[in-house]
C-alpha cells in the first residue's frame, strides 16, 4: 500500500457523483491528471463547509468536480459561478453537474476567464452583483498574476482565495524550468502573494501545491 492509497482510505470517500465524474474523466479525456481528485476534492469541501460561503468564484472548470466540491459549503441561498474557457467541455460539465442536487447552484459560463471577471467587476460596480466569499483559482498558469489581480477586488474583506498547482511538480524551485513560461508565472504569483501585505497565506504541499489566501479586512 502507498501512502497515497492509505491517506484515500482513511479520508471521507467520494460521493456517488463524484465517483462517476472521475471515471468518465478517466475514461475520456486525454489528461485526467487535470482533476482535483479525492483527497483534494474533500479538502476543497471541508474549507467550504468551514467558511459557509454565500457565493463562489471559481476559475477553472474542466470536468465540474471541484465545483460540486467547494459548492458542499454554500448557504441555502448560496451560489458558484464557474468559468470554462474550453467551449467542447461545455455539454459534459453540463452534464456532471446534473448528477448532483448540488449543480443547481452552479452558474457554468463559457469564455475567457480575464474577460468574464471584468464584466463580473463592471456588474459589481453597478451593485448589481455581490462580492465572493471564496476563490478558487485553477485555470491558465501563465495567468495567474492577472488572475490574482482581477479577483481581489470582487472579495469581500476577510475572503479566501484558493490557488492550484502553485508548487508545479516542484519545478518552482528547479533551475531546470527557468525558461518554462507556466513555471516562471506560477514564480512570479507566488512572490506577488508572499510580498502583498493585505493577505495571509501560506502554501500546503497538497497534490501539486495548494496556496490558502486569506485577504484581510
Amino acid at each position: 500500500m502507498t501512502l497515497a492509497e492509505y491517506i484515500e482510505q482513511h479520508s471521507s470517500p467520494e460521493s456517488d457523483a463524484l465517483r462517476k465524474i472521475t471515471r468518465s474523466t478517466h475514461l475520456e479525456l486525454i489528461n485526467p491528471r487535470m482533476l482535483s481528485g479525492h483527497v483534494q476534492g474533500r479538502v476543497l469541501s471541508m474549507i467550504s463547509q468551514m467558511i459557509q460561503p454565500k457565493r463562489i468564484l471559481e476559475l477553472g472548470t474542466f470536468t465540474g468536480y471541484s465545483a460540486l466540491c467547494l459548492a458542499a459549503g454554500l448557504t441555502e441561498d448560496g451560489k458558484l459561478i464557474t468559468i470554462e474557457h474550453n467551449d467542447e467541455m461545455e455539454d459534459s460539465i453540463r452534464r456532471n453537474l446534473a448528477l448532483s442536487p448540488i449543480g443547481e447552484k452552479v452558474q457554468l459560463l463559457i469564455g475567457d476567464a480575464k474577460e468574464e471577471l471584468r464584466r463580473l467587476g463592471e456588474r459589481q460596480k453597478a451593485k448589481d452583483a455581490e462580492l465572493f466569499d471564496l476563490a478558487f483559482i485553477d485555470a491558465d498558469k501563465k495567468e495567474y498574476c492577472d488572475y490574482l489581480d482581477l479577483v481581489l477586488p470582487l472579495m469581500r474583506p476577510g475572503g479566501w482565495i484558493l490557488a492550484d498547482n502553485t508548487l508545479w511538480d516542484g519545478h518552482i524551485i528547479d533551475p531546470a524550468y527557468d525558461k518554462d513560461k507556466q513555471t516562471v508565472s506560477l514564480r512570479a504569483f507566488n512572490d506577488k502573494v508572499a510580498q502583498d501585505p493585505q493577505l495571509e497565506k501560506v502554501i500546503l504541499p497538497l497534490r501539486d501545491g495548494l496556496t490558502i489566501i486569506r485577504v484581510k479586512g
